[in-house]
């Protein structure tokens, strides 16, 4: 067996483990089934990459997400490991290649998903396999009692009777103790080796804000400017308000993508590409974007309005910070946020069901809503309980960003230096240890902040290297390895290996384009400045109608509902950008829906529902309503 720490210097340019990992690769080196549980950013891929390769055996690693798997395939190709997905967005050729080529071994890693696990003809040929162990990422899909519940992952459950002589190890990033003791019972592990890492994430810092509708909008645009040049997710609750607020952003100059599920493959990858290379800062997605985003440098998370769970808000707030730098991690919420999650769960049939998310509702609520320490109720959540009462990084302690007072005021925040965060020291029961803050690429004795001039033409130099390749920008070098990169600035072969995150492979493949870079930039180049060239979303439907364009072609020509284009279209009535035209509801509508306001007032579009006949829909009342108030407006005094 090659050394570990050989290994880890070699391909992953890695002095030293992060706490856990090293006992966690030794253990399944040494053929123990073993539950993980590590925050988001803990370095879990690792725990059992590292085994796979020092092995010379398979290990087949069950993921949720095939866009997941190709990253992480495509990071360890990089890396010169080879690994392989299998999924059936693949051709049958190319599908037969895969198990050819993992039957005779060719592979240390093959990602799977639970569904292709779950095929008899998958059993059959993976008997065949040279395995190693199985790694089950995202465990807690198989628990009801998750938060995000996958009944395709009960099915794993099978793995014990079927390869009755291989090792099983689970990882999750978010799982309460209840959770924990479902993944060990429905996996079937043996004597299974459990680490426990701490849930404190010392860089975040937690907010969590009530807002009312007036000041909902504003908050989230002072926050836009703060965080400006940084990247950022925006979790939105419904599709039609990521659209809206990609369009909201648009018209005030600050370029953002949408993300969401009823978004065509293609566009959906194209726009998550975009977002990891760099190109657009700014992501607004549904709880559909992130499961296994592995971008280190998110400077912030918002949420804008309340999570289903506490267990959804960690996952999901912990995509910030993951290289552990300073980040914040807001959560804009109104109090009709609740109404609605309890709305929904009064819809739920199955009695358990229900049961299990009333105590989820109950948590959040508690968690928005309590004077407590945010970071203390976080620990408490899932069963740790650190003997510190104060962190200093939430607004419950008194810490919370200057643009939440003085949104008008908001100014960008300053770009951060990598420095160290003090870490208060949690009460960790004996198998389990605290899990610092990855602080590769930042000297915590002596923190020289690079050139940020020559930080950025090395950003749009791994951006180039990343096109060219076909992969996310962080599989070329991830930013804590640029930021040491333009530190140290190395001037040859054995100075670049000296650079962590810089293996033997990276080294080959990338060090003369980067001793290249280091050469253009001496002689004066410098990084070109991108306008993100983006027409506003209002000029451009106005545009569109001017041409005759019906809502459905504007909604397909512009990659939105219809919903939202009409919600637009309404919005550009009440202002006078554009004549209300009575065939977008039909004459006899229009004089339904127009007797129904004159009755009722134009204030609230639910009771003008429910006064009028069925097929009327809401896109036309909007419409009405729109043009309503707008005569209104216009009418003398």
């Amino acid at each position: 067996m090659e050394d570990l720490y050989a290994a880890l210097k070699r391909y992953w340019g890695y002095d030293s483990f992060r706490p856990l990992q090293e006992r966690i690769v030794r253990s399944l080196v040494s053929g123990c089934d073993a539950a993980v549980v590590m925050p988001t950013g803990g370095g879990k891929s690792l725990c059992y990459q590292l085994p796979a390769l020092v092995m010379g055996q398979t290990v087949v690693v069950i993921s949720p997400l095939i866009a997941l798997m190709q990253d992480q395939a495509a990071q360890l190709a990089d890396m010169g490991i080879p690994a392989a997905v299998l999924n059936s967005s693949q051709s049958q050729d190319d599908q037969r290649i895969v198990i050819k080529a993992a039957i005779d071994g060719a592979y240390r890693l093959l990602y799977l998903s639970p569904e292709r696990l779950a095929r008899n003809d998958t059993i059959a040929w993976l008997r065949r396999v040279p395995l190693a162990f199985f790694a089950i990422d995202e465990a807690h899909c198989i628990s009801e009692w998750g938060h995000e519940f996958r009944p395709e992952y009960r099915q794993l459950s099978a793995l014990r009777q079927h390869f009755p002589d291989k090792p099983i190890a689970a990882f999750t990033a978010s799982a309460t103790k209840r959770v924990r003791h479902d993944i060990l019972e429905q996996l079937q592990l043996r004597d299974p080796h459990k680490y426990i890492a701490s849930f404190h994430r010392a860089n975040l810092r937690y907010i969590a804000h009530q807002c009312d509708k007036k000041n909902h909008r504003k908050l989230l645009l002072a926050a836009m400017r703060a965080y400006a040049g940084e990247s950022v997710i925006v979790y939105a609750p419904t599709i039609a308000l990521v659209e809206e607020t990609v369009d909201y952003l648009a018209e005030r100059k600050i370029a953002a993508i949408p993300y969401h599920g009823q978004m065509e493959n293609s566009l959906r990858r194209r726009n998550q590409e975009r977002w990891m290379n760099d190109e657009v800062r700014v992501l607004v997605g549904t709880i559909a974007f992130g499961l296994g985003i592995n971008k280190p440098a998110v400077r912030a998370v918002i949420h804008t309005s309340m999570p289903k769970s506490i267990e959804q808000y960690y996952q999901e707030a912990g995509r910030a910070g993951r290289d552990g730098l300073p980040a914040d991690c807001v959560l804009l919420w109104q109090p009709k946020d609740a109404g609605l999650l309890a709305y929904f769960i009064d819809q739920l049939n199955d009695p358990a069901e229900k049961q299990r998310a009333w105590q989820r509702y109950h948590s959040i609520r508690q968690f928005v809503e309590s004077e407590r320490c945010r970071h203390l109720q976080i620990c408490a959540h899932f069963g740790q309980t650190p003997k510190w009462q104060r962190c200093e990084m939430c607004d419950v302690c008194g810490n919370a960003p200057e643009w939440l007072s003085a949104p008008e005021e908001a100014a960008p925040v300053k770009r951060r230096e990598p420095r160290r965060v003090e870490m208060p020291e949690p009460a960790v029961k004996p198998a389990a240890r605290r899990a610092e803050p990855d602080l590769r690429g930042a000297d915590s004795r002596n923190v020289d902040s690079p050139d940020l001039a020559l930080l950025d033409f090395f950003k749009q130099w791994r951006r180039a290297a990343a096109g060219k390749a076909q992969v996310p920008a962080y599989v070329v070098l991830s930013d804590a390895a640029l930021m040491e990169l333009c530190r140290k600035q190395p001037s040859n072969l054995r100075e670049l290996l000296m650079v962590s995150g810089i293996g033997e492979r990276k080294a080959e493949l990338y060090g003369r384009d980067i001793f290249a870079a280091f050469e253009a930039f001496k002689n004066g180049a410098r990084a070109t400045v991108r306008e993100a060239a983006q027409a506003s979303p209002a000029e451009e439907t106005i545009r569109l109608l001017g041409e005759g364009k019906t809502f459905a072609e504007i909604a397909e020509l512009r990659g939105r509902s219809i919903a939202t284009v009409v919600n637009m279209v309404a919005d550009l009535i009440e202002k006078g950008r554009v004549e209300y035209r009575v065939e977008w509801v039909g004459e006899d509508d229009h004089k339904l829906i127009a007797e129904a306001v004159a009755n009722l007032g134009a204030q609230w579009l639910k009771p003008l529902r429910e006064a009028l006949p069925e097929r009327i829909a809401y896109d036309q009342i909007r419409l009405v309503v729109a043009f309503s108030r707008k005569s209104e407006q216009s009418e003398p005094v």
